[in-house]
């Protein structure tokens, strides 16, 4: 039997897996491991490094990737194709509903099929926020649009592009980063806003609480929980996550190395479990140093509990989505693709 997998998403330092990082990996048994840029060269590689990830935890676990298009991509040209940001779908679909939606599910069809031919089977978007004016560029046009129900209707049929791919998408940053003023990476956003104004930010998010994934949003909403980030604060994710959004997919943290929050990555991975977070999320996105992120990686995973209950439950689910990739023509996918993004241009 496999051992039980504990409440986290770790990642490694590069393209080829360490012996630190087998034995990391086989002692602290992350329930998933997400790649990032710096662990993707090609195709074969990308192939072997997860066959080995498998082998050390001697089970194969959910491969993550954040390959929203645009400039949050960790497949880069010219090994894998290019796809366009979020807000390419969100002008097309204000001219023509109907072509917009195809391309938003198209689009993300082909990054499936890109995806799952290396087994990464879940996938970091697509973004729900939605932008307002002032605020920090950091979603800019990441997001589909600036109106709730276009992101609603637009993220709806992304995920399903995603789904028939067989792989999970994960909505994101749940309740909302469209109001910050700040980048989390750096710094902790603080949104002021009441209840009747955020409510525009939750929309596309309760329209789509079936998502078998969800990554919380590392900003302040001192209205709600004058204490604690969305991130670290059980109010907010009790109430407006779990409650009001109606979310009962899995619920897993933005990175706990970005800036926004405070304290040792140990008590980070504490408090975000504690707050209802059903598994945390680290990358050492800013680290360079191989020793250094190994030495993250075990800190986070030996922080955090074995996956039981609901979490657990939710985390099964989520795998289920590995499972239900359809046929699909991806040449005439393509060709199809080009001429919906050739309209758009045709728009601007």
């Amino acid at each position: 039997m496999s051992p039980a997998p504990r409440a986290a998403i770790l990642s490694i330092s590069g393209q080829s897996l360490l012996d630190a990082e087998k034995a990391m990996l086989s002692e602290c048994q992350p329930w998933g491991v997400i790649l990032m840029g710096r662990s993707c060269g090609t195709r074969d590689q990308v192939r072997q490094l997860i066959d080995d990830i498998w082998m050390a935890l001697s089970r194969a676990c959910l491969i993550f990737i954040d390959q929203e298009g645009g400039r949050v991509a960790r497949l880069k040209a010219p090994e894998w194709p290019l796809f366009p940001s979020g807000r390419i779908y969100g002008d097309l679909y204000q001219d023509k509903p109907e072509a917009g939606l195809e391309a938003a599910w198209l689009g993300h069809r082909l990054i499936a099929h890109e995806l799952a031919a290396m087994s990464i089977h879940a996938n970091c978007a697509p973004v729900l926020d939605v932008p307002v004016a002032g605020s920090h560029n950091v979603i800019g046009d990441r997001a589909f649009a600036t109106d709730p129900e276009s992101v609603a209707e637009l993220g709806r049929a992304a995920l399903r592009g995603l789904r028939d791919g067989g792989v999970a998408g994960v909505i994101k940053h749940m309740p909302g980063h469209g109001r910050a003023t700040l980048d989390s990476h750096e710094h902790l956003p603080v949104v002021g806003e009441g209840d009747n104004t955020l409510a525009s930010d939750i929309h596309p998010f309760a329209a789509i609480n079936d998502a078998p994934m969800a990554m919380t949003a590392h900003i302040a909403y001192p209205t709600i929980d004058p204490e604690a980030p969305a991130t670290l604060s059980r109010p907010l994710i009790s109430n407006i996550i779990r409650g009001r959004i109606g979310f009962d997919g899995l619920l897993m943290t933005d990175d706990l190395g970005m800036k926004a929050l405070g304290g040792t990555l140990t008590a980070r991975a504490n408090s975000a479990i504690s707050a209802g977070c059903d598994v945390v999320l680290h990358c050492s996105g800013f680290v360079k140093d191989p020793d250094v992120i190994v030495a993250e990686m075990r800190e986070v995973g030996e922080a955090v509990p074995l996956l039981s209950g609901d979490p657990l439950r939710r985390a099964h689910r989520a795998e289920q989505f590995a499972t239900l990739e359809k046929p699909f023509d991806a040449k005439a996918g393509w060709q199809r693709f080009k001429t919906l993004l050739a309209d758009v241009e045709a728009v601007a």
